[in-house]
């Protein structure tokens, strides 16, 4: 196939192993500060911040101490990139295939995150935050942004997603699914990608191209 094609990607439990930290971090927010949700801390998976806060948190006095300890966690958090992403990563720039995060992360944890790790976003054409958006996942507006601002329809891009909200916002993008069983079962997600995948170790560009064959 010789359309371009393009590679989308979430953030937290997809290229970096830190959905369990937050996990860990969004249960005791609730624990501080009851939500009365049952599993709260999967259910906000993959929703911006002020999304969370604005549902979750109403209370100014609230969302300030959230705001606070998140800022600690943030700041003390160590980034672990998944094993296999940055070869993968190298083979999409290889082969000219553009590549885009779209996080729901804000622009400080970002600068963290690239302090820890130079050179990771020297992997990607474009870096979709949640400054950029409007509407937080399930909403498809980051990845469509993302298609638009690489100059490929979005029914040829290729998104990569863990979480149930980002899943949703990755299908109603319009392209290709990549299901990534990092932060919930292969059963739990089964039937939300086109391919359910467990980790980037035998994933091609080619293999990449397959999925719009």
């Amino acid at each position: 196939m010789n359309r371009k094609i393009a590679a989308l990607f979430d953030l937290d439990g997809v290229l970096i192993d830190s959905e369990s930290i937050y996990t860990q971090f969004w249960t005791r927010m609730d624990e501080l500060f009851p939500t009365g949700i049952e599993n709260f801390a999967y259910s906000i998976k993959g929703t911006t911040l002020p999304d969370i806060l604005d549902t979750h948190f109403s209370d100014n006095a609230v969302q300030a101490e959230v705001r606070k300890y998140l800022e600690e966690h943030e700041r003390n958090m160590v980034y672990r990139i998944f094993p296999h992403v940055e070869r993968f990563l190298e083979s999409l720039r290889a082969e000219g295939i553009p590549a885009a995060v779209v996080t729901s992360s804000n622009e400080q944890k970002m600068d963290g995150l690239y302090r820890q790790l130079p050179g990771f976003r020297d992997y990607f054409d474009l870096v979709v935050t949640d400054a950029d958006v409007k509407r937080s996942k399930p909403d498809p507006e980051g990845y469509i942004l993302a298609a638009q601002r690489l100059g490929v329809p979005s029914e040829f891009c290729a998104v990569f997603e863990d979480s149930r909200a980002g899943l949703e916002a990755a299908r109603r993008a319009g392209g290709k699914v990549v299901a990534m069983a990092t932060t919930l079962l292969p059963c739990d997600i089964a039937g939300c990608g086109d391919i359910v995948l467990d980790s980037f170790e035998n994933l091609t560009p080619e293999s990449l191209r397959g999925l719009f064959e």
